[in-house]
């Protein structure tokens, strides 16, 4: 296995790990944290916190290099304007994530502790992230045959 994906694998080892850890592997601890309205836990405030802190200072640090330790370039969204398609799809994930109690990478490090609600949930979100491609490929398609058709 090359450099870059061991470090890639070993990184996502790390981030399960500590998804698991702070319990966000746990969708009853989740939907508690979601509840503010109701019986509250707070507990995943001080995760969210530590993450948004260490992501702010990291990111600044990382994206003053050239590049990537392991690649040529960083691949960064080029998109930065804020759509229909953007919002919709938080929207979907916001109201799964309150709903299931899992976001996708919590999710699939469930599977080191499989419940039937991973078994449930993964894939149901493969077969959503596959609609959308195929949703979203079939509508690019379709504009480009019609930016080509003479008026």
């Amino acid at each position: 296995m090359k450099l870059r994906e061991t470090s890639s694998f070993l990184a996502g080892l790390i981030f399960g790990l500590g998804l698991a850890i702070a319990q966000m592997t746990n969708p009853a601890k989740v939907l508690g944290f979601l509840d503010i309205a109701g019986a509250w836990d707070a507990s995943l405030l001080l995760v969210l916190g530590g993450a948004v802190g260490v992501a702010v200072v990291a990111f600044h640090r990382i994206l003053l290099r050239p590049h990537p330790l392991f690649a040529d370039r960083f691949d960064l969204p080029a998109k930065k304007n804020i759509d229909a398609r953007l919002v919709i799809g938080a929207a979907i994930f916001g109201v799964g994530w309150g709903v299931g109690g899992y976001c996708p990478g919590p999710a699939i490090a469930s599977l080191a502790s499989p419940s039937w609600e991973t078994w449930v949930f993964l894939p149901a979100m493969f077969l959503g992230s596959a609609l959308q491609k195929i949703t979203f490929a079939r509508k690019s398609t379709i504009r480009r045959a019609q930016a080509s058709t003479p008026g």
